[in-house]
């Protein structure tokens, strides 16, 4: 029995080195997870409180330098400026479950707005739905003049390998990105938030849209899922390698059965 079993061992020597090195990666990763976890709750329940505060002045270019979007993201703001409507931008929207009257296909309408100062912030009006796109038939809400406007500060919005590439002739946009759409605008860099606003939902809006207020709080959390993920391979690992260890070993072809 000695003879047979050192050459199981040196058999599986590989196998227990590669499974302890996969069990270890796996563990780490599981573990990961579940920190992440603990970060997104923090997060979301941060984000919850903090929707809630009583709007503060829109960061000016001083601060934009020191800007971190972790703790200003979401973040209730005001300003005061006058909206440039002839530059305003489409990005493409779909709201399935509206805060306000109107929902469905339609377009956010990002329009810049000028301070006083003489800095720009792109603000993101709300919501209109496919035919009413075209200015031209929402006259009544092209606000004139200096507004003040509250809402949220969102950090830009890019895109990923699933969004589509920006209809910059027709106006159909897929990001919601200060420094892009400022760029297309000729808007000067040094003078462009590097934020925009999801301004709230304005009841005296003549004709209601854009209709604004249309933010959606929403975190993709699956963290907890992915550590049980983890850690159930690791677990399916284990029980593997025992039953690899504990498996009686197949006699070559071409050796006879023992004698009984």
């Amino acid at each position: 029995m000695a003879g047979a079993t050192a050459p199981k061992k040196r058999r599986l020597a590989p196998l227990l080195i590669s499974a302890t090195i996969a069990f270890v990666i796996l563990c780490v990763l599981g573990t990961w997870q579940v920190q992440r976890l603990v970060w997104k709750n923090d997060l979301i329940a941060t984000v919850e409180t903090r929707i809630g505060l009583v709007p503060v002045q829109a960061p000016a270019p001083a601060a934009w330098p020191a800007l971190d979007f972790d703790e200003a993201d979401y973040t209730p703001v005001a300003v005061s400026g006058t909206f440039r409507h002839d530059q305003e931008v489409h990005v493409f929207a779909s709201l399935d479950d509206p805060h306000g009257p109107v929902g469905g296909f339609g377009y956010f309408v990002l329009t810049p707005l000028e301070t006083a100062d003489g800095w720009t912030v792109i603000v993101n009006r709300g919501f209109v739905p496919t035919d009413r796109a075209d200015p031209a038939t929402r006259p009544e809400g092209q606000t004139p003049g200096v507004v003040t406007v509250t809402g949220l500060l969102r950090q830009p919005q890019g895109s990923n390998a699933f969004t589509p590439a920006n209809d910059v002739e027709g106006n159909v946009w897929y990001t919601r990105d200060p420094v892009a759409i400022g760029a297309e605008l000729g808007l000067p860099a040094e003078t462009l938030a590097p934020y925009y606003i999801d301004a709230a939902y304005d009841p005296s809006l003549p004709g209601g849209l854009p209709q604004g207020g249309e933010t959606t709080v929403s975190f993709i959390n699956n963290h907890l899922q992915y550590a049980v993920t983890w850690y159930g391979i690791a677990i399916a690992l284990v029980v593997i390698v025992v039953v690899m260890i504990r498996r009686k070993p197949t006699p070559p072809l071409d050796e006879p059965p023992a004698d009984t």
